[in-house]
């Protein structure tokens, strides 16, 4: 396989998707069937939901934690961490996923656009910022409260709430000339939008995962496969003095 070529002034950004984490044995967020883990999207990953029904979500979130700190990183993460270590200061990772693989694995300047299972944030918006908390929790009761009183709620973006830091996003995809995309399906806005923006720009553009993106279109490579397999060994960093 020909192997993607860095140059030595070449920033890179990586999007990663559910595809990623499903090597390690994680479920999809969406599956065919419109289920996730079994749930509807709808009574377990929206605003409504969360109102309407606080113990079932964080019934649902504390099995996914559980899940999320069993799993171990697969190949692909841990290619994604060492391409960052060859390229510091030129390397961001944004990720849709909301499991810690990614960091377990040695990636270090990344964001997670839909929130982290790991957190834990209020309710309210009070402005306090998210804690860490791994707790898988077995009753709404055990959940602790934020200072303010508020209850805490699970860091999730929820459908019909806004990704985080999309300023950021947009402004490493701005100093990026390499795109990677790994395990997504390109159906999930805006985050499908990105290669959108990198060609916009002039960017190379590959796609990496188990069948060909809604936005295959978009890219000037596609490769098929698991990333697992196809990652390690892809990207081949030039440096300064092989000019």
């Amino acid at each position: 396989m020909k192997k993607i070529l860095v140059r030595p002034d070449d920033s890179v950004f990586v999007l990663t998707g559910a595809g990623i984490s499903a090597e390690s044995g994680l479920p999809a967020f969406r599956a065919s069937d419109g289920l996730w883990a079994g749930y509807r999207v709808e009574d377990v990953c929206t605003p409504d939901a969360w109102r309407r029904d606080p113990a079932g979500v964080w019934a649902f979130y504390a099995a996914r934690r559980d899940a999320g700190q069993k799993a171990l990183p697969n190949p692909a993460h841990t290619a994604l961490a060492e391409l960052e270590a060859q390229l510091p200061g030129r390397f961001f990772l944004c990720t849709q996923n909301v499991d810690d693989l990614h960091e377990r694995a040695g990636s270090v300047n990344l964001l997670h656009m839909h929130g982290e299972l790991a957190k834990s944030r209020c309710e309210r918006e009070c402005g306090r910022p998210p804690v860490e908390d791994r707790t898988v929790y077995r009753a709404l009761d055990d959940v602790p409260r934020c200072p303010c009183g508020g209850r805490l709620r699970p860091h999730i973006v929820f459908f019909g709430e806004i990704p985080l830091e999309m300023d950021r996003i947009q402004d490493e995809i701005a100093k990026a000339k390499l795109m990677l995309v790994v395990g997504t399906s390109g159906s999930v806005y805006p985050a499908a939008s990105f290669v959108h923006w990198a060609r916009q720009r002039g960017e190379r553009t590959v796609y990496i995962g188990p069948e060909e993106p809604l936005n295959a279109s978009a890219f000037t490579h596609v490769l098929e496969g698991k990333a697992g397999e196809l990652l390690p060994g892809l990207i081949h960093v030039e440096n300064m003095s092989s000019n």
